[in-house]
């Protein structure tokens, strides 16, 4: 693979490796509120991509606190950081004040190397962005979008609720505060082809930013996509058209962007498809091949 990797990565610019900690900051989502929809993203848990996150009700420097102690746990020595990750929805939808109050919180933690902030495009307004900014001076924040797909008409029935236009925004703006952008793609989405998901893949290696997430579409319970699935409406990608597409991926992306995903695990709890994404191990394996 001739792209970067995030682990090393962060080892050329840390002298480090440093692990996610999950934080559910308690907040929503456009698309479940009301302002845009009620029922979120088609694929969505009821947990809003925070399946792994910590709980809601505990603080901020108390999730990060138990993250710790689950990484830890599992690592030898103590020559890793950490990466503050507020997963769980939308994590700019909100008042200044709160969101102010949050991400300080994560940046006055002494073991928080990275302040890693996931949301929608249409969710980062100018006070939002000054405020990103000025934490950025602070600690070094990455903003973490979930484009998923350029084609409208998979970004319609996945509910997305912004159009192409709003990304590019963004990124723009983003590019001009100095910020950190990594964007979320989703491959094997229902309806879309092999040539639709590599145009995907290149028109955000081709945007500017810095680092990219290859998702696998993962099928879960609660989940309208799980009744469309159920319905036959369509079929999930096969491990070697998955590793086909990650291979096809990485010969199209820029060699200086960082690869910070290549999969992604389902809560086993919830997943119901693809079955073969459970064996994390054989995943990777075949992966490792490409």
């Amino acid at each position: 693979m001739k792209q970067r990797t995030v682990n090393s990565y962060l080892k050329e610019k840390y002298g480090k490796k440093l692990y996610k900690v999950s934080i559910n900051a308690g907040l929503t989502c456009p698309n479940r509120d009301g302002t845009l929809g009620s029922r979120g993203c088609i694929f969505c848990s009821g947990s809003g991509s925070g399946d792994f996150a910590e709980d809601p009700k505990l603080t901020v420097t108390e999730q990060i606190e138990l993250g710790k102690k689950r990484v830890s746990a599992k690592l030898p020595g103590d020559n890793f950081g950490y990466i503050a990750y507020f997963q769980a929805f939308t994590n700019t939808y909100g008042p200044v004040e709160k969101l102010e109050s949050l991400y300080m919180e994560a940046a006055r933690h002494n073991d928080v190397d990275i302040i890693s902030i996931a949301t929608r495009p249409d969710c980062l307004q100018d006070d939002i962005l000054k405020l990103i900014s000025g934490i950025n001076d602070i600690k070094p924040v990455w903003i973490e979008l979930g484009l998923q797909t350029i084609h409208e008409k998979t970004a319609k029935y996945i509910r997305r609720g912004y159009p192409l236009s709003v990304y590019d925004e963004a990124v723009l703006k983003l590019r001009e505060c100095g910020i950190e952008t990594i964007v979320h793609v989703i491959l094997g989405l229902p309806g879309e082809t092999k040539e639709d998901m590599l145009n995907t893949v290149k028109y955000v290696g081709d945007s500017g930013v810095q680092g990219i997430k290859l998702q696998l579409l993962h099928v879960l319970k609660g989940t309208d996509l799980a009744e469309e699935y159920r319905m036959g409406k369509f079929s999930c990608l096969t491990l070697d058209e998955y590793a086909d597409l990650i291979h096809d991926s990485l010969e199209i992306l820029p060699e200086d962007i960082v690869i910070h995903r290549m999969t992604g695990d389902g809560d086993k709890k919830l997943l119901i498809a693809p079955e073969w994404s459970k064996d994390k191990k054989r995943v990777l394996n075949r992966l490792k091949e490409v």
